[in-house]
């Protein structure tokens, strides 16, 4: 049922073994003195986790659900200031973490959580209790009575999110909210039960959708292999073979980049070979047919190229979902026709979160959307284009945030913040945050989203940001792809030496120049960059200028980039 790397080697736990253990488990919570029959969210015992994927978390999560405790999950990430907001605003009894660093943060806010009673670790860690020592079967009796009078209207979870005013809020999902999605998910996607087919888990369990996807492939009979670490991912892949697994566009573009650059390291007609079958499948449409001819030669390419592709994948990929942010419709157009189907899909945690998917049947998938609404959900337009949901997965509401939550569901509709279209009636495709649209000076609304999916389409912009509000003229912060980059240069005679160098070099600016000037061609005039800023580093999770997402933090990427984004006004 779930797998997980132990002293070098998969330690794998059956059904059985994951059922005893989560029952010892709520009965060492039962004795802590944790419960939550029939309490309202306040009265329920919160039990915070802060820790990387592994079956433990899952064992914490299940016994949490058998006697009614309200689990509340933060991102390994979560600076200081924003675990202790979270841990006293949920009155958090009981922490449970992983490895020395997690430990050591939790460690250094203990006394500033009056309600916390004590520190778990799932590693064996000086100066803190394992958790196994908690585990007993004293309260069985009590967990199999307790676990049958659970409501499914009672709070499973509360997850908190990055709130516009830097508070985090609280969302509250109930057992029907979660459990609604995953049956309809499965329902509509479709999946299959499947014994013998393996997953691979490494998006962060604290987010709802790799949690609720852990849920669905429980259902689905599918066994769930947790990555050691987003570094091995590659490794973990070719040793477990999956056939699924859930990942964000940033993700699958970095393994676009890589197998780009081996492609850049081929000569003669290997290399060729490589950018025909490359350049064969950005045009694959799985909507029409090219014809004979086009079918022949994918089939070639898929023979003699993409099946490396596939190898490098462990060969039994059956489908990859991605969602959270939009995926470039031409890593879409190539995975799929290297027989690599991605699939994406939308929804936001206030959801439980999927409200759209594309899907596996024929004709049910459309590259450049998110898809059709999944079964048992209700969705509208609003004149301005934002989305809007009612079904069984809506949120409870924010917690301790009646005047939140009154803000974005109205009439149990829950307004997403983001901006939409139908195509052909059935497909949704996402267009723009509406909090992330702005105004330039001359009065003209620009939506950055679109215009960042489609210049990250060039081999040489790694990430970017469309910046411009209250000024002239739209312009753009930009991190190159330097792989890329430096194979360019060194193909033109230019020394490589720092990012630094490399980006104030003319002829590097010239030709992003006339990158920029190509793509600019597909846009109206008030959303063309005029002008850009080439920056030396990556932006990552660690740094603070994406989330743990992977989505922009634009207002912090405003504030550290402020210097660059005056030289474009000056």
């Amino acid at each position: 049922m779930l797998a997980a790397k132990e002293d070098g080697k998969w330690k794998t736990y059956s059904t059985q073994e994951v059922n005893q253990i989560v029952h010892n488990l709520a009965s060492g919570l039962l004795q802590l003195g944790l419960s939550g029959k029939d309490l309202s969210v306040e009265e329920q015992d919160k039990v915070a986790i802060i820790s990387r994927n592994r079956p433990e978390w899952i064992f914490l999560d299940l016994a949490c659900q058998l006697i009614g405790v309200v689990l509340v999950p933060v991102y390994p990430t979560s600076n200081p200031h924003e675990l202790t907001f979270i841990y006293n605003e949920a009155s958090v009894k009981y922490i449970f973490c992983s490895g020395q660093e997690l430990l050591d943060k939790t460690l250094a806010l203990q006394h500033d959580v009056p309600s916390l009673k004590e520190v778990f670790c799932f590693d064996k860690l000086p100066g803190v209790r394992h958790w196994t020592e908690i585990l007993n079967n004293t309260h069985i009796d009590e967990v199999d009575v307790l676990k049958k009078t659970i409501q499914s209207s009672t709070c499973v979870t509360i997850i908190y999110t990055s709130g516009t005013t830097g508070v985090p809020k609280g969302v509250m999902l109930s057992h029907h909210n979660v459990v609604s999605n995953v049956l309809n998910s499965i329902s509509s996607f479709p999946f299959e039960r499947d014994t013998q087919s393996r997953a691979l888990s490494f998006l962060p369990l604290n987010h709802i959708f790799e949690r609720m996807i852990t849920y669905l492939y429980m259902v689905s009979g599918i066994s769930i292999y947790y990555a050691e670490s987003i570094e091995a991912i590659g490794d973990n892949i070719k040793e477990i073979k999956p056939a699924v697994f859930c990942t964000v566009p940033r993700l699958l573009e970095k393994v676009y980049e890589k197998i780009m650059a081996k492609g850049e390291e081929l000569s003669g007609l290997k290399k060729k070979l490589f950018f025909w079958a490359v350049n064969l499948g950005i045009e694959y449409d799985n909507r029409k047919s090219k014809g004979i001819l086009y079918d022949l030669q994918l089939s070639i390419a898929n023979k003699l190229i993409f099946s490396k592709w596939r190898e490098g994948l462990g060969n039994q990929i059956k489908y990859i979902v991605t969602g959270s942010a939009a995926c470039q419709v031409r890593l879409l157009r190539l995975f799929n026709a290297a027989r690599i189907p991605v699939y994406e899909g939308y929804g936001p945690t206030e959801n439980s979160p999927v409200i759209s998917v594309n899907r596996r049947e024929k004709g049910g998938a459309k590259y450049g959307t998110v898809g059709p609404v999944i079964n048992g959900q209700e969705v509208k337009l609003l004149p301005d284009g934002e989305i809007c949901v009612k079904g069984p997965s809506v949120m409870m509401g924010y917690y301790k945030r009646a005047d939140l939550t009154a803000e974005v569901v109205k009439d149990g509709w829950l307004h997403t913040g983001d901006i939409g279209v139908f195509e052909e009636n059935k497909f949704l495709r996402i267009t723009d945050r509406k909090k992330e649209l702005f105004k330039t000076s001359g009065g003209k609304y620009v939506a950055p989203q679109p215009i960042e999916n489609k210049m990250k389409e060039s081999h040489f912009i790694e990430q970017m940001m469309v910046v411009g509000e209250g000024h002239k003229f739209v312009g753009a912060l930009i991190v190159p792809a330097f792989t890329a980059l430096q194979n360019w240069m060194s193909k033109k005679g230019i020394a490589f030496t720092t990012h630094e160098e490399a980006i104030r070099n003319p002829q590097v600016l010239l030709m992003f120049k006339s990158e920029i000037e190509h793509f600019n061609e597909l846009f109206n005039h008030v959303e063309q960059i005029k002008r850009f800023e080439l920056l030396p580093e990556e932006w990552t999770v660690d740094t603070g200028e994406l989330t743990p997402t992977l989505k922009l933090k634009r207002k912090v990427i405003k504030e550290k980039y402020k210097e660059a984004i005056d030289r474009i006004y000056s």
